[in-house]
């Protein structure tokens, strides 16, 4: 097997799980309609650093650990419950909160907001970087993206080629193939945006993606208490 023949095929395993809908998914459409553009493409640079982190990690056999360790795994799969539990209790929470979406007219946000996108909450204001952050953390704490690529790169490892090298290419590889998904994803809000800018939305879109985190929360954090957490 050649490098790039490696790579076709990795693409083929990789873009129907990029596609799949999911927690990525859900938090990029949830911070373009709540956020803006600038927000949403910032929480999918962080998802996919760190994606890249789990694929560096699984090429220099680091996720064997998680793989031979039972309890290595429950620890970061509750960890990674908990997290998910916060988050989407902030969310509800948020959505009930007085003036948390005054900023938004009850329909499309005026062009006149200087420099603000599509959907966006200008009295949110935080740095891009804390956008960056929530998708990073979300990422770096699912214990699964690390075994999927613990089970997926041996098998496209070509003679002759140093495991961290080709670990680092289809991790890149996956990340282009992510990136590309989630941006038209995000663009695709934007094409709604009179759909998708009013304070209804934005305040429905939070209930929504905050009852789905804690409902996956739940579910991934009783299968590690019941011993199913590799099964889920």
């Amino acid at each position: 097997m050649t490098v790039p023949e490696a790579m076709l095929l990795f693409a083929l395993v990789a873009i129907p799980l990029t596609i799949m809908p999911g927690l990525d998914s859900a938090l990029v459409l949830r911070t373009a309609v709540v956020s803006g553009r600038r927000h949403a493409y910032a929480t999918a640079l962080g998802i996919n650093a760190g994606v890249l982190a789990w694929g560096v990690a699984a090429a220099v056999g680091a996720t064997a650990v998680l793989a031979a360790s039972e309890t290595a795994y429950r620890a970061l799969t509750l960890a990674g419950a908990a997290y998910l539990a916060w988050l989407g209790g902030r969310m509800l929470w948020s959505s009930f909160r007085a003036g948390r979406y005054d900023a938004l007219p009850d329909g499309a946000l005026p062009s006149a907001v200087s420099g603000a996108a599509p959907g966006a909450l200008p009295s949110v204001e935080r740095s891009p970087w804390r956008s960056f952050a929530l998708g990073a953390t979300t990422n770096l704490l699912n214990p699964k993206v690390g075994v999927f690529y613990l089970a997926t790169i041996p098998q496209f490892l070509p003679d002759g080629v140093p495991h961290l090298l080709m670990g680092l290419l289809l991790a890149v590889e996956h990340d282009v193939l992510g990136l590309a998904w989630l941006a038209l994803l995000i663009h695709a809000a934007g094409l709604a945006k009179r759909w998708l800018s009013g304070r209804t939305i934005a305040r429905v879109t939070d209930r929504v993606t905050g009852v789905v985190l804690l409902a996956l929360a739940g579910r991934i954090g009783w299968n590690a208490l019941t011993g199913q957490a590799r099964a889920i």
